[in-house]
């Protein structure tokens, strides 16, 4: 007899995407159930799990208790900061603690969008994702977006009509993490997936009418697989014509199965030269889509790589060149200045403050054209 799990009150998971930073996190899973992916730290050591379905709708309620007494206080004495246990009569433990200020951010944040936790929320049942789907509806109806991470192998085995389903019950929009559309790359990584299934998932779900975020990461071919991975997923996404293109740079954490490669010689993982090359490379093969690109994350170099295909393809390619065009000393000031936040674009070299700012660090940091890179790996593994 399968022993029934007993509901231990609200959980979060440890992720999200960083666009979703304002959204109300519902964890629908635990973990992820495919958890091999050599670069990635965050699930390893976890067992994957799916929470039972009336654990989420308890979970759902008891964030809905928590806003409308919040909301309640607001009208009250007008300030959210007043809402603790005490003020709404509240018996708190460590979950209820992890409700009110998932209830709280939910309220500063404007009450827009929810986002369902953790690596893989479409492997569940069909009829319990819509269910969870319509109770969400149900008590936030003013809830502009509700989104998700999802495998592209889980999304390529469910049917067109249960996609359709999920988006007319109010989920309108995946986050697939494609990282690679190489199959070479793809297998390297053990990512579980191949070209073709990336293609089709990410087709299936704008048939379905949902919008789709897809995530590139440069670098994640090291060198022997640059030009490859780049011009594979470009032709992937020129395929699918996702809504949002996601850059992110790969970056090693530590005890990550990659990072063991590199240190052992076996993956070569490029700089930011050649990375900004790859770059250069995926967004010049970028053709025949309308996809907004974003570079929402501390890792990549260049923040300003944005804009809609394709009237902006040409600026956010020529952001890359200028820096490719640069001198070695004038790239090295930009990469350490921006690592350390001294700068936040390219055009900041313009600034004689902001540059001095820069050498200041390359100065305290040791760094050179020699040993930038390794300079800012090390910098960087403080962001992961």
């Amino acid at each position: 007899m399968k022993r029934i799990e007993p509901y231990t009150g609200f959980e979060q998971g440890p992720i999200r995407p960083p666009s979703e930073a304002g959204s109300l996190l519902i964890r629908i899973t635990r973990n992820c159930p495919w958890n091999r992916c050599t670069f990635c730290p965050v699930y390893k050591g976890t067992k994957f799990s799916l929470r039972p379905v009336e654990h989420v709708l308890k979970d759902i309620d008891k964030v809905h208790s928590y806003v409308e007494s919040i909301l309640n206080a607001q009208k009250q004495n007008g300030r959210v900061a007043q809402c603790n246990y005490t003020s709404l009569s509240l018996s708190p433990n460590d979950h209820d603690r992890m409700a009110l200020h998932a209830a709280r951010s939910f309220v500063a944040s404007g009450m827009k969008s929810i986002f369902l936790q953790d690596g893989n929320s479409l492997i569940i049942s069909p009829d319990d994702l819509v269910r969870i789907l319509v109770q969400l509806r149900k008590v936030f109806p003013d809830v502009d977006r509700i989104t998700s991470y999802s495998r592209s192998h889980t999304i390529a085995r469910i049917s067109d009509d249960d996609l359709r389903r999920f988006a007319e019950s109010g989920l309108n929009r995946i986050h697939i993490g494609m990282e690679s559309g190489s199959d070479a790359v793809l297998k390297k990584v053990k990512k579980g997936t191949n070209k073709a299934t990336q293609i089709l998932a990410g087709q299936k779900i704008k048939r379905a009418g949902m919008e789709l975020s897809e995530y590139y990461m440069p670098g994640l071919g090291g060198r022997t697989l640059s030009r490859e991975n780049a011009l594979e997923t470009a032709d992937a996404l020129n395929q699918i014509n996702p809504d949002f293109i996601r850059l992110r740079t790969l970056a090693l954490p530590e005890g990550t199965p990659l990072a063991e490669q590199f240190q052992s010689g076996e993956f070569v993982k490029m700089g930011e030269i050649e990375t900004a090359e790859e770059l250069q490379l995926f967004l010049d093969n970028l053709n025949g889509i309308e996809s907004t690109v974003k570079s929402d994350h501390v890792l990549n170099l260049f923040s300003e790589v944005e804009g809609i295909l394709p009237q902006d393809k040409e600026k956010m390619i020529s952001t890359v060149r200028n820096f490719l065009q640069l001198s070695p000393e004038r790239q090295l000031i930009f990469s350490i200045g921006r690592r350390t936040h001294r700068m936040s674009k390219l055009t900041d070299l313009d600034d004689p403050i902001k540059v001095r700012y820069a050498e200041q660090m390359c100065a305290e940091l040791g760094a050179t054209i020699q040993n930038v890179d390794d300079i800012v790996d090390s910098i960087i593994k403080r962001f992961i």
